[in-house]
């Protein structure tokens, strides 16, 4: 795998985990019970940004590092699939 192909591969992987994180923790200002004048009732009281920026970088640079190993290290590719995944379409 080349430098780019891995950078590319792990900002996919860091968006989707950053939208997955995104939601974890938010109180709207409605719960809070306090809403500020001109601002919408669902805005979040403290959405703690850096914190959960921090936690998708811990957790995509995880699940990389497993992609990696699968990838480069161990040499499966989507071929292998078959061969973990049962087929069960030729049942009868």
């Amino acid at each position: 795998m080349g430098w780019l192909s891995a950078v590319a591969i792990f900002f996919i992987i860091w968006w989707v985990t950053l939208f997955a994180v995104l939601p974890i923790g938010v109180r709207s200002q409605a719960e809070a019970g306090h809403v500020e004048p001109g601002t919408e009732a669902g805005a979040p009281v403290a959405p703690r940004i850096g914190f959960k920026l921090l936690l998708t970088t811990a957790i995509a640079i995880a699940v990389f590092a497993v992609f990696y190993f699968l990838t480069v290290v161990m040499g499966w590719s989507v071929d292998d699939l078959p061969r973990i995944v049962p087929d069960y379409s030729s049942r009868d």
